[in-house]
This record gives C-alpha cells, sequence and structure tokens, in this order.
C-alpha cells in the first residue's frame, strides 16, 4: 500500500490498529476506555422551568449533537457507532449534572452548517462541537461556557515550507467547513486564497493528502489531532490567529437549560473532571492542558 494509501486508511477510520501480531506495532491511537474519567449522575434535584428536558425525561434520554470526524475531540468509530473525545466527555459530564448517565446520552452527527437548526428545531437537546461562541450566533442559539479556547490555524503537508501563516495563502487552494467560523474569516479576511468548503474537514484533510489542496484551515484543537495522526505526513504551520472559545450550543429561549449548563461545567471544571477527561482525550495529541476559560453566563 502506498504512503498516501496508507494515510487515508488512517484518516478514514480515525485509529491506528494494533493487534496484528507483529512485534513493535504501535497502540492504538485515540481514547482508551479504560482511561476516560466517570461522572457521579446527579439524582433527588429536578432542574424545572426547562421545556428541553421536560421533553428529555419524557423519552427517556437526552439527543446532543456531535461532530464525527475530528480525532480526539469528536470522532465516532466506524465499526461500533461509538463516539469519543473530549467534546463528547464534555457532553457526558454536563449530561451526568442534568440527571442523565452516559446510557441514556444518544448521539447525533451534525454537520457544521446545520447546527443553529438543528437546535431551533428540537433535532437536538444541546450542541457540543468545536462550536464558536460569538455575535452572531447568539442571536439565533444560546451558549454555555466556553470550556474550552482554540485559535483558528493551518494543516499543510510536511513537505510544505511556502505556508507559515494566511498571509502566504494567496492563490493557494484552502479548504474547511461549509458554515464553520474559520471558513468565514479566510472569505473575510483573505480573498486572495482559492477557498473550498466541504461538510466535514475529514474530507478536506482527505483532499490535502492527496494533494488537491495546499492547506486546510480551522481550529488548532482539530489540527492537533489530525496532524498526530499521520506526523510524517502533515504538520501545523505558524501560530493561531484568532480565538475560538468554544460553547455549548443550546436553544435559544431556554435559559433554565443555558444556566444549568454553565452550572454542570464550573462544577466538573472545579472537581478535576475536566483535566482528567482532557488529558483522556485531546491530550493524547501531546499539548498539555491549559486553564479552563472563565464562563460567561449572561
Amino acid at each position: 500500500m502506498t504512503t498516501v494509501r496508507r494515510t487515508l486508511a488512517a484518516l478514514a477510520v480515525l485509529v491506528l490498529l494494533a493487534a496484528c501480531g507483529k512485534p513493535g506495532t504501535p497502540p492504538p491511537k485515540g481514547p482508551q476506555p479504560g482511561a476516560l474519567p466517570s461522572y457521579q449522575v446527579r439524582t433527588g434535584e429536578v432542574i424545572n422551568g426547562s421545556p428541553t428536558l421536560d421533553a428529555a425525561r419524557g423519552r427517556g434520554h437526552l439527543v446532543v449533537g456531535a461532530k464525527e470526524d475530528q480525532p480526539y475531540l469528536g470522532q465516532k468509530d466506524p465499526a461500533t457507532g461509538v463516539y469519543s473525545g473530549f467534546d463528547i466527555e464534555i457532553a457526558k459530564m454536563v449530561g451526568a449534572h442534568l440527571g442523565f448517565g452516559p446510557d441514556r446520552i444518544q448521539f447525533r452527527t451534525i454537520a457544521s452548517a446545520n447546527r443553529e437548526t438543528a437546535l431551533q428545531n428540537g433535532q437536538v437537546d444541546y450542541y457540543v462541537g468545536t462550536y464558536t461562541i460569538n455575535a452572531n450566533r447568539k442571536k439565533l442559539v444560546g451558549f454555555a461556557g466556553p470550556y474550552f479556547v482554540a485559535g483558528q490555524s493551518l494543516l499543510v503537508r510536511r513537505s510544505d515550507d511556502s505556508i507559515h501563516g494566511p498571509q502566504d495563502l494567496a492563490g493557494k487552494k484552502v479548504c474547511s467547513a461549509a458554515g464553520s467560523t474559520p471558513y468565514q474569516r479566510i472569505e473575510k479576511d483573505y480573498p486572495q486564497a482559492d477557498l473550498v468548503a466541504y461538510d466535514t474537514y475529514s474530507a478536506c484533510v482527505d483532499n490535502l493528502v492527496t494533494g488537491q489542496v495546499a492547506a486546510v484551515t480551522t481550529d488548532n484543537a482539530i489540527l492537533q489531532g489530525y496532524a498526530a495522526k499521520v506526523p510524517d505526513e502533515l504538520k501545523i504551520a505558524g501560530e493561531p490567529f484568532s480565538k475560538e472559545p468554544y460553547g455549548i450550543g443550546t436553544p435559544h429561549d431556554d435559559t433554565v437549560l443555558r444556566l444549568a449548563l454553565d452550572d454542570a461545567l464550573a462544577v466538573h471544571e472545579q472537581n478535576g473532571d475536566w483535566r482528567k477527561a482532557y488529558d483522556a482525550t485531546l491530550g493524547l495529541s501531546g499539548v498539555p492542558a491549559p486553564a479552563p476559560p472563565p464562563i460567561d453566563r449572561y
């Protein structure tokens, strides 16, 4: 199998197989179930006044929007259908605070361009998936948090020394997810780049590996995961050129749910669960855990 094919295979399944019967085979990369923290489910205290939670209790489980193709953040095992990553752990820990254990959380993949619609239409109860808080989105949905701050960066092929930052993108094909904040920033601030969009970042990375685009742009936390999967093929170029506070998306008018999620984040940051979740997931990309950002209650 060629190097390109090996790389694409690794990105497609988002896991490196270990048990091949060969000595020295590397262990699987990705969150290991035994290393993940567990979260105590709060009982005996019902949160009242949230139509979203009322509906979830009526159906017996939460429906949480997520990503499925972001290594160490939100990825779905194609064989088992199990979601894992830092965002998935955030969703579980706040769900426990709301009274729902992991067996009562159903994850649903929602593309970046469809997040607001999914929250507005009740397709998901809340959304945890590298969702940047900004003023325009606050007009459409609510946000708890932030629970993490990333920064927009560029992923390029390791052999490419021509790109060191967004100033080097003129005339080059740059890929990002449709409807995402990184896509909009390149479109507005660096119009000389030849911008292309796909529904998923994994499709962008596939096109980067095969030479169809020169760079992929999104948050450094996402790109760290892709680069860590195939470090001989891909690298992050330059420094982050934005601040992206990740929040938990909620239905716009469900203030009770939004504030309950803020409370949940505060509890799990203080008791150490946030740090344990980071170390077991996004920390595997090689970047140490930062301090959690201050929660912006409004």
